[in-house]
């Protein structure tokens, strides 16, 4: 299976955070809030963890989360809506992946961190 190209780097004058220290405007809210929803739904958090290591179709996807493709399909079209996966046909199925590292290293830090609440391991400064 070939993968989709990785989209090209982006320039850093081009591609700013909020500055730390600053209040974030009302459009970074609404967004980070939208995704952050996105993520607080079991079966998606399942589905977007299964996609870090690459592209999936919904069968795979759908034993990954522990749900019927149908469901599985349901919630990667709202995952694709909300920007945070992007999809592509090979032949009639349907492959998917995350949209961007930004996504990855989130889902890496808050799954560390729930492993850190469960085990009773101190967390990181």
């Amino acid at each position: 299976m070939t993968q989709a190209p990785e989209p090209a780097p982006i320039e850093a004058e081009s591609h700013r955070h909020a500055a730390a220290g600053q209040p974030l405007s009302d459009a970074h809210v609404e967004v980070a809030v939208s995704h952050l929803t996105m993520l607080a739904e079991p079966t998606r958090l399942r589905l977007l963890w299964a996609l870090r290591e690459g592209e999936l179709g919904v069968t795979a996807l759908a034993q990954a989360a522990r749900c019927t493709p149908t469901t599985a399909s349901q919630h990667l079209s709202k995952l694709r809506m909300s920007g945070l996966v992007d999809q592509r046909a090979e032949g009639r199925a349907r492959l998917y992946r995350l949209r961007g590292a930004h996504l990855r290293r989130l889902l890496d830090e808050v799954v560390g961190h729930a492993e850190h609440a469960l085990n009773g391991i101190p967390h990181h400064s």
